[in-house]
């Protein structure tokens, strides 16, 4: 329990009064059956059974609320309410139900405190913004936000009217529209928070302070507020910032995401016309929305990053005590950054200035947790205390995994590889991280090849969640469930592949950059290419992309992919190869498709290189052909992937997509945009451009089946 001065008696359901002889009624959250509380319909009856009684009681003097999780107040809402139901009307009257609930505890004449410790997350938030007073935790679990946003919905439990009531619109809308959690101290900074106090006995500290609101002798914290909060509050003004904030709102969702200009609406309509006006508009909104497609592929990414999170195998994995990570390179740094919260991690490289660079990259790393409150300051110590840096290979022995993130040039992974197997224990698992080179050749002279894996980590890898195992034939289960279960530990998305060329995610992403290049040569625009494919939905167009991973790097993966694939007519783009032998790297040595320094922020196409594609000069496509032929050509090698058992289910796929490369979220990754799209329809154009622009539009066996038959990807 989280804490121990609740007592754990037996009562059924989800809540628990404890009735003090001080007239203070601690109603204690405690799903019996969950690690934490979540809102569900059973939830709000039990809420009406138990707690509604209490406001009429004389002697009750005060209520506090209380989660008897650990590290948990409240998560949000039982998800799986939603998905039991198509009916936009009926999930509006369970958002009306809990409106009805809660406003019934703002409005109660006895103070109503809630005392976090932990998540307060969506509806967990909502609730703790319907008492009078909010006591949190100065603990790095305690963190709070209104997430809802980025399932695709928006607060229903009257968040997006309480929020903006209690710290001002300014504050507000920003964590309203991106769904940012705040820790506990930034969270009393921002007057979300009215006090903060030790987690042990809070539920104790909580009691005090309602018997003190209840005398009278306390009050809610008023904050100071700023002159543009003030001037916020005036209705020129506010109009004037709401809709300055739904102009950003549709510069970036391109206005494929409907959530936040409906919660914009909400704010604007409660601020205008009162709550009750903003509470009713809310629920009719929460129905539609939760319905829509864009929030039902938001919700399903969201289960399948969950069900990733908990995937095992059937051999049990390797502890991990030590971690050693082979290059202190850029990708080198980020594993180790995000590895010295689990143990000791020893980087080895022989250049004491990488080490060095390392070193700045990890404490800056650390830092800038701690400045977040993820961390206090002395686990920030102790976790760079366990960073060891070394150009002795001496070092390694003792470590239980290694991670090899060398440059991409498999004669030097074998060396590496073999230099290693003579120090590490028969026991230790090698993983190498590579985006495109076969695992099986880089332990193809290995001592012990059943426990070499691949571990490809996205740039940069404190931020990006995805992490792609790729299982060789030769792989032993127990290594595979090491690397797996140190990934998940690490906070990552974990997705096996098979070892295949270009695994998963590099063999779907080269056809569209592929593509994005035959356009080019065709006479498309670089900016046109980009903003087609944002509009689209990908974070970044694909000329973009080419720059930030350096065309050196993609034409070394387009040679791979093309000697793999020669016989299905892949073979690197001669326009590519032109301007990477002529010193064009993309961003890193400024010289790609934009010119860099960027001015004012705004990158300017570099019309140089168009003449590495073509002499002719540049003519407009329609956005439609534009996304269609780029779109159809990942999904279409997603399936081929499916189909060879490169990846085990339509769920990794999407997954990898989304997580790895970007892939629209809104869609839901490339097996739901195709059981969307309907095979038969993209079976159909894809022989259209086939005819039109040649064979590598030929639709993938496993697609065409699925178009025969008539049957989704998921059934």
């Amino acid at each position: 329990m989280a804490n121990n001065d609740l007592m754990a008696t037996d009562h059924p359901g989800a809540i628990r009064i404890q009735r003090r002889p001080d007239g203070v009624a601690l109603v204690i959250l405690d799903h019996p059956s969950k690690p934490v509380n979540t809102i569900s319909i059973s939830l709000l009856r039990e809420v009406e059974a138990k707690v509604e009684p209490l406001l009429g009681d004389p002697e009750v003097k005060a209520l506090v609320l209380v989660s008897a999780k650990k590290d948990s107040f409240v998560a949000g809402a039982d998800l799986d309410v939603l998905d039991r139901t198509d009916s936009a009307a009926e999930i509006s009257s369970l958002s009306t139900d809990g409106n009805r609930l809660l406003s019934r505890l703002a409005d109660s004449p006895k103070p109503v405190v809630a005392a976090v410790h932990g998540a307060a997350l969506g509806g967990g938030l909502e609730v703790a913004l319907a008492c009078h007073y909010i006591l949190a935790s100065d603990h790095p679990a305690t963190v709070l936000g209104q997430a809802e946003v980025m399932l695709g919905l928006l607060p229903a439990g009257g968040g997006t009217q309480r929020l903006v009531r209690r710290v001002g619109l300014i504050q507000g809308l920003p964590l309203l529209l991106t769904g940012k959690r705040v820790q506990a101290r930034r969270a009393y900074r921002l007057g979300l928070v009215d006090a903060l106090t030790t987690p042990g006995g809070i539920s104790e500290t909580g009691a005090r302070a309602a018997l003190a609101l209840a005398a009278g002798t306390l009050s809610r914290r008023r904050r100071r507020r700023s002159w543009p909060e003030k001037l916020a509050a005036l209705a020129p003004v506010r109009e004037m910032i709401i809709n300055k904030a739904r102009q950003q709102v549709l510069a970036q969702t391109r206005g494929n995401y409907p959530a936040p200009l409906k919660i914009l609406e909400c704010v604007q309509t409660g601020l205008k016309k009162g709550l009750a006006a903003g509470l009713k508009l809310e629920s009719s909104y929460f129905g539609e929305l939760a319905v829509g497609p864009v929030s039902r592929n938001l919700v399903r990414l969201f289960h399948a990053m969950n069900a990733a999170k908990k995937q095992t195998l059937a051999q049990p994995p390797q502890e991990v005590r030590r971690l050693a990570v082979l290059g202190g390179g850029f990708m080198g740094a980020g594993i180790a950054s995000v590895s010295v919260g689990l143990g000791p991690v020893t980087v080895r490289d022989l250049d004491p200035a990488v080490l060095a660079r390392c070193a700045r990259e990890v404490e800056g790393g650390l830092s800038k947790q701690r400045r977040a409150g993820s961390i206090t300051k002395l686990e920030r110590d102790r976790r760079w205390s366990r960073l060891h840096l070394t150009t002795s290979a001496q070092d390694l022995a003792g470590a239980e995994l290694v991670i090899e993130a060398v440059f991409e040039d498999l004669a030097l992974k074998q060396r590496v590889l073999a230099e290693c197997e003579e120090l590490i224990s028969p026991q230790a698992v090698f993983a190498s991280n590579t985006s495109a080179l076969p695992i099986g050749q880089i332990a193809a002279r290995a001592a012990r090849p059943e426990r070499v894996v691949g571990m490809h980590y996205f740039s940069p890898v404190p931020k990006m969640p995805l992490l792609e195992i790729v299982v060789p034939d030769a792989a032993a289960e127990w290594a595979v469930a090491t690397a797996l279960r140190f990934g998940q530990r690490q906070g990552k998305t974990v997705i096996l592949v098979k070892d295949r060329p270009g695994f998963y995610t590099s063999r779907i992403l080269g056809p569209y950059m592929n593509e994005a290049l035959i356009l080019l040569a065709e006479g498309a625009r670089i900016e046109t290419l980009d903003r087609v494919m944002r509009d689209f939905g990908f974070p970044v167009g694909p000329m973009t992309l080419l720059d930030e991973v350096g065309l050196d790097v993609v034409a070394h993966v387009s040679r791979d992919l093309g000697r793999a694939f020669a016989a299905r007519g892949v073979e690197p783009n001669p326009g590519l190869i032109k301007m990477v032998e002529a010193g064009y790297q993309g961003r890193k040595n400024n010289r790609g498709f934009y010119k860099y320094p960027a001015k004012d922020g705004k990158k300017q196409p570099n019309t140089r290189v168009y003449h590495y594609f073509s002499q002719e000069g540049r003519h407009e496509f329609t956005p439609a052909d534009i996304a269609e032929r780029l779109a159809l050509l990942m999904v279409n090698e997603a399936a081929l992937c499916l189909q060879e058992g490169v990846i085990g289910s339509p769920r990794t796929g999407d997954l990898g997509a989304i997580l790895g490369l970007g892939f629209p979220p809104f869609r839901g990754g490339p097996f739901r945009y195709l059981d969307a799209a309907q095979p038969d329809k993209v079976v159909a154009r894809m022989e259209q451009l086939m005819i039109k622009c040649g064979p590598r539009f030929q639709p993938a066996p496993l697609l065409k089946d699925h178009a025969k038959s008539g049957r989704g990807f998921y059934a």
